[in-house]
């Protein structure tokens, strides 16, 4: 497979063989905010801390409920596929050739925080109250934010507690019965 990238950081353009030089490879993935190690992207966080912006804000502004109302949950190729990077293609390509059980697992907790959010979508959605907003605003952010330092630790392959991704997935079993409980109020 042959990989060419231009970066912005650089104007060279170097193409990947499989036996290619692993030290320009590398800083490929480098220039293109991608960890070497993982194939994972940090650009792709953005995409979930717009969600939490939006939420912190609420409570200080409940028409930004509208705002958020307006987010919708992108997976990982949909968020770089729809993005105007240079390096789109490329950065596609190291995560498809990343470790399947890491990005499996990296996969897993987006996925988690998608559905979180979609569920406090919906329950904004089926309310006017800006009250009742406002709390499941702050209750999203305190799910999560846990899943996002889960998410940007298996982008940068470093330890994580196995008590923080637990909680974290636990919390996910229990979302939308607090939603519902939320709204009941």
């Amino acid at each position: 497979m042959t990989a060419t990238l231009t970066t912005a950081k650089s104007s060279r353009s170097l193409t990947r063989e499989p036996d290619g030089d692993r030290a320009d490879y590398e800083q490929l993935l480098i220039d293109a905010n991608v960890n070497p190690r993982t194939g994972l992207a940090t650009d792709y966080l953005n995409h979930f801390n717009e969600a939490i912006m939006l939420l912190d804000m609420i409570a200080d502004l409940p028409e930004c409920a509208d705002d958020f109302m307006d987010w919708c949950p992108l997976s990982y190729r949909e968020h770089f596929q729809a993005s105007h990077l240079q390096a789109q293609s490329f950065i596609l390509q190291a995560y498809e050739e990343a470790e399947p059980s890491h990005r499996a697992r990296f996969d897993h907790v987006t996925s988690l925080m998608s559905s979180i959010l979609l569920a406090v979508n919906d329950g904004m959605r089926a309310t006017a109250s800006d009250q009742t907003r406002i709390a499941l605003a702050r209750q999203a952010v305190e799910w999560v934010k846990p899943l996002l330092l889960v998410a940007d630790g298996l982008i940068h392959d470093s330890p994580i507690q196995d008590s923080l991704v637990q909680d974290s997935l636990i919390q996910d079993s229990t979302a939308t019965i607090d939603v519902d409980r939320i709204m009941k109020k």
